[in-house]
């Protein structure tokens, strides 16, 4: 019987759920100067949460926590950059993050920030427990001082030119063009983004965790974990490792932050990456009160970091570091971390907002979270970097939720109401053919003991493999044409199609909620039931099923033209999180400065695309002195031929430099709207070649 043989071995799972009863899951915090994007979802939070539900479906006691990173430089400078307080910014995104979560069907049990005052008090007294333990190391280092704006620089306040590739504009942690880890000391001609001066080394006081006094520790806690986590996981820790642990420094010289709790200590605040990881204390607390302790200490309890590889190191090393230091706390038994989601073709770019912002699908999608939610656990980057593409996404809903899945559905449900009126007769408990026992059986296998083992991808396609068997089951009976000679084998065979359909809502909640809820709906049962990993999915005598109704629909061609489109217009913008604003006024000038510019007015003589550039065009144009060439990126806005004639205002005096092979003797000045259109930038009156602005 079906309810005494398949579900009875489900239930047990030889081989499979041996972890602990109480879990605790962390999901990065996000950072709050941004909107979150698809790559976020796919590499921390939609598998953070597919195994959170898929525990609490086992009856595990899970807690799931997350919150906004609302401290560091980053939020600073864009706070600085727009004119707002750093508060501002971050009240902002946490809003617009939470919201997007809540959309996407994210079911954390509680969604902090670190800008609480919970979490300052959790992170004042977890440095205090140390620094009264006597493990920081107090340590007079030189820093960059901007003595116009009375302040030490962090990294990201410091920009020159970069000792590894010579490129202009380097970070003071980071060359963004060929991608050196560089210290602020490092570049050449350094420069302060506050004030535009030269900053000058000061002496500061700053403490340190001495992470070499853990290496052993560590050395010991990571090599026990080898076979259990990623090997891209395991393999990136033992490599640091391998260098030798150094001193990091737990605090900065900056106004926003937790203020660092001793003495002596005005106008420093926690490195953010010290802070950030208690956040994960402060959600539980905040959840759990007195009983926080059960889940970070307990004997019978795990931990578990659902992180993106980029922090590997700090949930790895770092913050295992500081919890042995502090003591009493459980290390991570797991961190999960994925790689990366790339999208049509090229690395998601926040700032050049080469994203799919969460907020935006589910504007342009309503409805249709399942839909993303599948896409991106089938794409999952789980060993290697992956990519997003609109018409993967196209193809994957019309050709599998559409044409697979929701075939099934609906030909279940079409067939039930057209022959019998939409209602049972005696209760459906177990299947008619034995042969779908083995199928569910496997499936139940294969789908816990992927989520188990992190393999979200898998878990999905062997819970996705009862809908193709339903429907190969379907074709091979046909029960459409058996009704005519025989009305009861026709109810039989659509019976067990009723039971497929019911396990099918069950295997995929943990991975598609918002569809295990439609199921559920159409088959008029309560839903709690599919939210439970039971054996007893009986479906009642006399039952009435809902009206048929189609549980997803194509994604056509205008929609994915419309997303492509989206893409290509923004790229360079921004975000645009329905807040769009004019770019902020840039720092000071002296009027020795502006009277370097050589700005005149050039007429446009000649106009061709660059090779192998669809953006770029080579434009021929006299500036009255000479004939220059310039290369610029305009042909989204202009046609070539269209352009001789055109004047222009073209900034001469500009260092040339090659662009895809031809060399830009200066640049044409052009007005970017807030929408990212390009315009040429005139004079009211009539002008003529060479005439200067200025």
């Amino acid at each position: 019987m079906f309810g005494g043989f398949v579900f009875l071995t489900i239930f047990a799972f030889p081989n499979s759920h041996t972890m602990s009863k109480r879990t605790l899951i962390t999901a990065a915090l996000p950072y709050a100067n941004g909107p979150v994007h698809i790559g976020h979802l796919a590499g921390c939070y939609l598998p953070s949460d597919i195994y959170a539900r898929y525990l609490r479906m086992r009856g595990d006691d899970v807690v799931f926590v997350c919150g906004s990173d609302e401290h560091g430089v980053p939020i600073t400078i864009k706070a600085r950059n727009e004119g707002i307080s750093p508060q501002e910014v971050v009240d902002r995104y946490h809003a617009l993050m939470k919201k997007a979560f809540d959309g996407l069907g994210i079911s954390f049990d509680v969604y902090s920030r670190t800008s609480s005052k919970a979490h300052r008090e959790t992170a004042s007294d977890f440095f205090k427990t140390l620094y009264d333990k006597g493990v920081f190391e107090e340590r007079i280092t030189e820093q960059y001082f901007d003595e116009s704006a009375n302040q030490f620089l962090a990294d990201r306040y410091i920009t020159g030119t970069c000792p590894k590739c010579n490129a202009e504009g380097a970070y003071g942690d980071q060359c963004e063009s060929c991608g050196a880890s560089l210290s602020s000391t490092d570049l050449i001609n350094p420069v302060s983004t506050l004030s535009g001066g030269k900053p000058v080394l000061k002496s500061t006081k700053n403490w340190f965790l001495p992470l070499q006094n853990h290496q052993s520790s560590l050395e010991s806690f990571i090599s026990q974990k080898k076979g259990d986590w990623k090997t891209n996981v395991y393999g990136q820790c033992m490599s640091w490792l391998k260098q030798g642990l150094q001193p990091r420094a737990m605090t900065r010289d900056l106004n926003w932050g937790v203020p660092v709790p001793v003495n002596d200590a005005e106008g420093k605040v926690l490195y953010v990456w010290f802070d950030a990881p208690i956040g994960y204390i402060t959600a539980t607390k905040e959840l759990l009160g007195d009983r926080w302790e059960d889940y970070w200490k307990g004997d019978d309890a795990r931990i578990v970091h659902f992180i993106g590889k980029d922090n590997i190191v700090f949930h790895c090393i770092i913050f295992p570091a500081m919890l042995m230091a502090h003591g009493g706390f459980n290390l991570p038994d797991n961190v999960p971390a994925n790689e990366f989601l790339n999208l049509e073709g090229r690395k998601i770019s926040t700032s050049r907002n080469w994203a799919v912002w969460l907020h935006e699908y589910i504007e342009d999608f309503p409805d249709r979270q399942d839909e993303l939610r599948y896409v991106l656990t089938s794409i999952a980057p789980e060993t290697s970097d992956s990519e997003f593409t609109w018409s993967d996404f196209q193809a994957r809903v019309n050709n599998e939720l559409v044409a697979i899945l929701g075939n099934l559905v609906n030909r279940v449900m079409v067939l039930y109401h057209k022959y019998f009126d939409g209602e049972t007769t005696d209760a459906i408990a177990s299947f008619n053919d034995i042969r779908h026992n083995t199928v569910i059986e496997e499936a139940y296998e294969s789908v816990a003991s992927h989520i188990e083992g992190y393999r979200f991808k898998q878990g999905l396609i062997a819970a996705m493999e009862v809908a193709r068997h339903g429907n190969r089951y379907l074709t091979e009976t046909e029960p459409w044409k058996l009704f005519k000679t025989d009305r009861d084998g026709t109810r039989i065979i659509l019976n067990d199609c009723l039971l497929l359909i019911n396990q099918i809502r069950v295997l995929l909640n943990p991975f598609m909620p918002h569809t295990s809820q439609r199921l559920s709906n159409l088959l008029n049962v309560n839903d709690s039931m599919g939210a439970t990993w039971k054996h007893d999915l009986t479906i009642p005598a006399s039952h009435k099923l809902n009206t048929p109704s189609l549980l997803f629909s194509k994604v056509d061609d205008t929609a994915i033209e419309k997303q492509k489109s989206k893409l290509e217009k923004e790229d360079a913008t921004g975000p645009d999180e329905n807040q769009r604003t004019h770019s902020p006024i840039k720092d000071e000038i002296s009027f020795e400065d502006f009277k370097k510019l050589d700005i005149r007015i050039g007429k446009i003589l000649r106009a061709e695309k660059v090779k192998k550039a669809d953006k770029l065009l080579k434009l021929t144009v006299d500036v009255g002195v000479r004939e220059v060439t310039l290369v610029s990126g305009i042909s989204e806005h202009y046609k070539a031929e269209d352009l001789p004639g055109q004047y222009a205002t073209v900034l001469l005096n500009l260092q040339p430099r090659k662009i895809r092979g031809v060399l830009s003797q200066g640049m044409i000045l052009m007005v970017k709207s807030d929408k990212g259109k390009l315009s040429f930038l005139q004079a009211d009156d009539a002008v003529s070649e060479g005439d200067m602005i200025g």
